[in-house]
């Protein structure tokens, strides 16, 4: 039943004015259309942002100032093709007027030692010196002048070795890149990777080797070894086996595992978002391994044919 006080024209009658101010009036659906339309374009122009985010190249490590993976494989690069040049003025500067072709084994090789001299007493240096300040600032510059100094001492060991031995070079490089492609290819893979006690294992014999190869070299400058033992005491045979080849192929195994120490570290620094600048430590860690691997291999090689 209806109440009749409602039905009293007083009630009934409308006043157009507050019709129009009415939260529920025109107006308002007038607003909430606009309003719609503003979200609406405000959407439109947001997935538009985000299609062209997505459509955009990702971020590298330029923009994002961290460690990437690719960046440091640009600047190991970039290392090796200084000590690659390098290598070559070292290689030209030891033989000097030397003709190859017609050089006599059985005669006095006299090459010029200062190349090699120099560049392994520039590339410790300053290993040394970057190995114990980088903590606190990587400086490239000194990298970039270890790969120079490296690249001497490649270029002239490598060099007299040639000439004794023709062909170890090539022998000597093909085993090395075969050695890190397979290294790299099983840590990629998931295959192979460092730990705690690998790492101590490797520590004890890394201290163990330096320890042989100084008292190897102190017997060797101070005669106490044969004159006809030209690597010492790794020219001696066990069994009809050179201790050389024995030695050394441990010592390869052991850089292998030091190129999975400097995969690792890599790795962990892209992941942990380290500064771009800290690709400059990974490419020097892989330089150095690199180095030291195919100066081990190159020993090998010329123990087992010298010793035939």
């Amino acid at each position: 039943m209806s109440n009749f006080a409602f039905n009293n024209p007083a009630f009934q009658q409308q006043d157009p004015r507050n019709v129009a101010t009415y939260p529920g009036g025109p107006q308002a659906a007038q607003g909430a259309q606009n309003a719609s339309l503003q979200h609406g374009a405000m959407d439109a122009a947001a997935n538009a942002q985000l299609e062209g985010m997505y459509a955009a190249p990702p971020a590298g490590a330029i923009e994002t100032d961290r460690m990437s993976v690719e960046d440091t494989v640009w600047k190991t690069a970039g290392l090796f093709g200084i000590l690659l040049v390098t290598a070559a003025i070292g290689w030209v500067l030891t033989l000097g007027g030397l003709d190859v072709p017609k050089y006599n084994p059985y005669s006095d090789f006299q090459p010029n030692m200062l190349p090699w001299i120099i560049g392994a007493l520039g590339g410790f240096v300053l290993a040394m010196v970057i190995t114990f300040t980088s903590r606190k600032k990587v400086r490239p510059a000194l990298i970039f002048a270890y790969a120079a100094f490296e690249g001497l001492f490649i270029g002239g060991i490598s060099s007299f070795f040639e000439v004794i031995y023709p062909g170890i070079v090539f022998q000597a490089t093909l085993a090395t890149v075969s050695v890190v492609g397979v290294t790299l290819a099983l840590f990629a893979s998931g295959k192979i990777r460092a730990s705690k006690k690998a790492t101590k294992i490797f520590m004890i014999a890394m201290i163990g080797y330096l320890v042989f190869s100084l008292l190897n070299v102190v017997l060797m400058w101070t005669g106490v070894l044969p004159e006809g033992q030209a690597f010492g005491m790794l020219s001696a045979n066990i069994m009809g086996i050179p201790l050389g080849v024995i030695i050394g192929v441990l010592v390869v195994i052991m850089a292998a595992y030091s190129l999975v120490l400097d995969f690792d570290q890599i790795q962990q620094g892209v992941r942990n978002g380290a500064p771009r600048q800290y690709g400059w430590l990974g490419a020097f860690g892989i330089m150095v391994t690199v180095v030291w691997l195919y100066i081990e291999i190159l020993r090998i090689i010329a123990i087992v044919r010298g010793n035939n």
